[in-house]
């Protein structure tokens, strides 16, 4: 089991981690909110398909062209602690006009909240990238697995609670005023970004490396693709981004509009990738450890584009719970090990420069994927009624091609990780035959009857 205390004990930098995982709570709760209900706060204002395409493309697009001033900002701040208390402060302002937007039905009110979205979005990007760089400079190498799995871990319980409780909230105001339920939550939102931003003020500041052969330009990076493993990684995983956000968004406007689930049924659909990622995250992260990102990151891609082709079977909540399930794990190792594996190709003066570019390489692939599904999903032909389950089954085919064709052109840099097949992997993960010592302490019995908040 995870103990925290002992595992800060030698760390210079303890007190900073400590508090990361209690600033990563107050984070999370935004980050549920707006994440899972941005888009029905979307189709409550009148939104429609193009128009949902447009609320995640033109935000994410925006923001991944921020990126390219992530160094600028923190120089202008003095340091990447400051830049990011200022950052989350200013980002929880902009959260503010979608709680109440739902009380005001003006004629440009979609186009009012893409502009507030992509404001949030665009510090979002850069608070991503510059905490990324500040927070694996906390930790070696061979530590970065185990503890950012067991802090998805407590921030995604959170995240849990906020879905549960926000569908809870939706469902029971929809006789009274929807539009106040919405305000409640993304008020919500606001508070805990706040909270956040006052937590990160009391962490610890690591100065960046400097060096003069850090400094390259983005088309400098682009240029090494052949002979660069990492820019080779970027590729993959935006390509794996694009054929995900051609379909991702509309999930959701598949179950509120296409099969009329209530909020509080979109939300225990929801909740079964949410636990599951919660169960998953310092599993893959013990094994990141011992076996490498890269190896977790094929395996798992080789599994992602099963998701979206389990949803044209049926349309009962129970069983898309059932599939949520073995989406948010598989989602989970990926997710995690992608950042990960940036933090161990890239040397930490390079560090924040490499993830702006990452970022905005993946968010022009969720720009085009999204901008795309947005037009595809009220054009194509229907598959058992529905445009959108036609949409699902184009990206899965793209998924396939993103693995078959860029997964094997990339390959591990610790030099230290154990070799092990993606069999071997898949049936140490879910406990059949372990890899590593205790490897059936990945239950869900087990993980709901251990108190993360003493760990």
């Amino acid at each position: 089991m995870f103990k925290l205390q002992d595992f800060l004990s030698q760390n210079p930098f303890r007190k900073s981690l400590d508090i990361s995982w209690k600033e990563g709570i107050a984070a999370s709760v935004m980050q549920a909110a707006t994440d899972e209900y941005l888009i029905p706060l979307g189709l409550f204002l009148g939104a429609t398909p193009m128009d949902i395409g447009f609320l995640v493309a033109i935000p994410h697009l925006l923001g991944s062209l921020s990126q390219f001033f992530a160094i600028k900002a923190v120089e202008l701040f003095g340091s990447r602690l400051r830049f990011l208390v200022r950052a989350s402060f200013l980002q929880a302002l902009f959260l503010l006009p979608l709680a109440v937007f739902p009380f005001f039905f003006f004629p440009s009110r979609i186009l009012a909240l893409i502009f507030f979205v992509a404001l949030f979005r665009i510090l979002a990007n850069l608070i991503a990238t510059v905490w990324g760089g500040l927070a694996s400079d906390y930790l070696v190498p061979e530590e970065r697995g185990k503890y950012f799995g067991w802090r998805s871990r407590i921030t995604g319980m959170a995240g849990m609670i906020t879905t549960i409780l926000g569908g809870v909230l939706l469902n029971a105001f929809k006789s009274f005023s929807t539009a106040a339920g919405f305000c409640i939550l993304f008020g919500a939102a606001v508070s805990t970004r706040f909270i956040s931003s006052g937590l990160m003020a009391r962490m610890q500041d690591v100065p960046a490396q400097k060096n003069p052969k850090d400094m390259f330009t983005f088309f400098m990076f682009l240029r090494r693709f052949r002979e660069s493993n990492f820019v080779k990684f970027v590729f993959y995983v935006a390509s794996i981004t694009f054929a995900t956000t051609l379909a991702a968004p509309y999930f959701s406007v598949y179950m509120l509009r296409d099969i009329h689930f209530s909020y509080l049924t979109y939300m225990f659909v929801h909740m079964g990738s949410i636990v599951a990622s919660l169960v998953s995250f310092p599993i893959w992260g013990k094994h990141a450890d011992k076996i490498g990102n890269a190896k977790v990151l094929k395996t798992t891609s080789l599994l992602i584009p099963l998701i979206p082709i389990v949803w044209l079977f049926s349309s009962n909540p129970v069983y898309l719970f059932t599939m949520e399930i073995f989406s948010g794990f598989v989602w989970g190792g990926f997710n995690l090990c992608s950042l990960n594996f940036i933090y161990d190709a890239v040397s930490p003066g390079k560090r924040t420069r490499c993830l702006g570019y990452f970022g905005f390489i993946n968010g022009v692939a969720t720009f085009v994927g999204a901008g795309l599904g947005g037009y595809l999903a009220e054009r194509l032909p229907t598959l058992n009624g529905s445009r959108i389950l036609t949409l699902f089954v184009i990206s899965a085919a793209l998924r396939f091609l993103s693995h078959f064709l860029l997964s094997r052109h990339f390959h591990e840099v610790r030099p230290s990780a154990q070799k092990i097949s993606s069999v071997e992997l898949f049936f140490s993960v879910v406990g059949i035959r372990p890899f590593l010592e205790k490897g059936r302490d990945w239950s869900l019995l087990s993980f709901l009857k251990r108190s993360p908040w003493k760990d």
